[in-house]
């Protein structure tokens, strides 16, 4: 399936039911048809080519994500740019991905000015809601004559370009192929519930998770109501006006919208599944959300390399039969999903057994078809014929897959592997923690000493050292912060996850 597959699928069950909604006006199926020819016509007429990249800045806006099916009529390439990176972050993305058009809002203008010169590939420029600006609007662009057009597939299946966030050093562009996402669809609407036409509330950025996850939603032809900005009121509020079925909301979001009074008094009964992921998420938080938002809770674990769905736990897979609570797969990342091979495999490529510590390998029609212009980098994460997460885990007798790291991130102190996720899982049993991290920092007796930095919930108060006297009665003394810091708040990448570099540089120049 093209990406413009998931729109005409949605308009053949009813070309004027909602498909785009935003603050009380809502775009039809049959509306977003015809506005996705008349882009991809303007494209055309403007040069741009069959593989082309095209680049989209902008905030959660419907028009903006209606451009994608355009894009995707023209035979070209969608690159989400996400809006919260540093200019020079998405001048260097969109000159690796050799981009040769950009649609962007207004109120990114300035950005768009400062990277425009040092991008000489980038030929089209079009404002999507604005005539103030140096470039053509999007009615000034539309509105000029275009010759008919047939819709055209990519020349190498490759639909969208997305850039790997650049907090391991330089970014990446992962070249996703229509297969990718169809199969990411397809584990979708097989893992997790989905009855009647479903109502999709995209509130995370929908150049990330809650972006690609509008596909299989428009499948069946569901609305997606569209959040411009993360505010858990309104999203609250929305649920219940719209009748939402599903969201997706990381794992930090989660435990704010705990925190949230009007939690227990809104009407969620609508809600069929409130995806999370993105990060790992404290046991005793998701046992509260199941318990106070209802049992409808559905893990995902992926990345930009595969897409969503390497493991899937949903739903009615966070209960026994009894209806009790599975705490016993609270720490789990799922088990690995229908179309998906997971394996764990050590340094010298040999897969391990059952409940052996490795790196998580996958092999599946999800994977990408590579980093773009980067062959050294491809040919890495695929070594001995497995794609490779980078995360450190195991499978247990059940096949539930455990996540305990990440390569990078864990630490060896006094010759033990300490693995900085399993700490932070019972950082966050303790009742005054809101979020934290767990870095190795040099030590000249231990080589690494585990420290943990923490974010306290609203009005707590806590003593250091009683943190790490909890944390040691768990997981032992080996394992246990040597020192535990208080911080207001953590820094964070555009998508909400901690950025543990950042953290370890501010405590070495501490």
């Amino acid at each position: 399936m093209s990406l413009t597959a998931y729109l005409d699928k949605g308009a053949s069950l009813g070309p004027e039911a909602p498909c785009l909604t935003m603050a009380g006006g809502s775009l039809s199926y049959g509306e977003v048809q015809a506005f996705s020819w008349s882009v991809a016509r303007a494209l055309t007429r403007s040069g741009v080519r069959p593989g082309d990249p095209v680049a989209v800045l902008s905030g959660n806006d419907p028009t903006a994500f209606a451009c994608v099916f355009g894009i995707a009529r023209a035979g070209a390439v969608w690159c989400p740019v996400n809006p919260r990176n540093e200019a020079a972050e998405n001048r260097e993305l969109l000159h690796l991905f050799g981009a040769t058009a950009l649609l962007y809002r207004a109120s990114y203008a300035p950005l768009v000015e400062a990277i425009r010169g040092s991008l000489p590939a980038l030929t089209t420029l079009v404002c999507l809601d604005s005539a103030d600006t140096a470039d053509p609007s999007l009615a000034e662009w539309l509105a000029l004559p275009a010759a008919p057009l047939e819709e055209v597939a990519p020349p190498d299946d490759v639909v969208a370009l997305v850039g790997t966030g650049g907090t391991t050093g330089r970014p990446k562009g992962v070249r996703l192929t229509d297969r990718n996402l169809e199969t990411m669809s397809a584990i979708t609407l097989m893992s997790y519930p989905f009855t009647g036409r479903p109502v999709y509330l995209a509130l995370a950025p929908l150049t990330h998770a809650a972006g690609v996850l509008c596909f299989p939603v428009m499948a069946l032809g569901g609305e997606i109501v569209v959040m411009p900005a993360p505010d858990l009121g309104e999203f609250l509020a929305l649920t219940q006006a719209h009748r939402v079925t599903h969201a997706f909301l990381p794992p930090t979001l989660v435990y704010m919208l705990l925190d949230r009074p009007e939690l227990d008094t809104t009407d969620l009964s609508s809600l069929q599944c409130l995806w999370y992921g993105a990060a790992p998420m404290s046991a005793d938080r998701l046992a509260e959300a199941v318990t106070r938002i209802g049992p409808v809770l559905g893990q995902l674990f992926g990345q930009s390399e595969a897409p969503m769905m390497i493991s899937t736990m949903a739903p009615a897979d966070h209960l026994h039969a009894d209806g009790s609570l599975a705490l016993e797969r609270f720490g789990s990342a799922g088990r690995p999903a229908p179309l998906v091979t997971v394996a764990v495999m050590d340094d010298e490529g040999r897969l391990l057994p059952t409940g052996e510590r490795g790196e998580v390998v996958v092999r599946s029609s999800l994977v990408m078809a590579g980093y773009h212009r980067d062959p050294q980098a491809t040919a890495e994460a695929s070594r001995f014929g497995w794609h490779h997460t980078g995360d450190i885990g195991y499978l247990d007798a059940d096949g539930w897959l455990f996540l305990v790291d990440r390569a990078k991130d864990m630490i060896i102190s006094g010759g033990f592997n300490v693995y900085s996720a399993e700490v932070e899982q019972a950082l966050m049993s303790h009742p005054a923690v809101q979020d934290c991290a767990v870095v190795g920092l040099p030590d000249p007796k231990w080589g690494e000493r585990v420290v943990a930095v923490v974010q306290l919930r609203q009005a707590a108060a806590v003593d250091p050292a009683e943190v790490r006297a909890f944390v040691k009665a768990r997981i032992g003394g080996v394992k246990a912060p040597k020192e535990v810091l208080v911080w207001d708040d953590l820094p964070r990448s555009k998508v909400g996850k901690v950025v543990k570099p950042e953290i370890r540089a501010q405590l070495l120049r501490a």
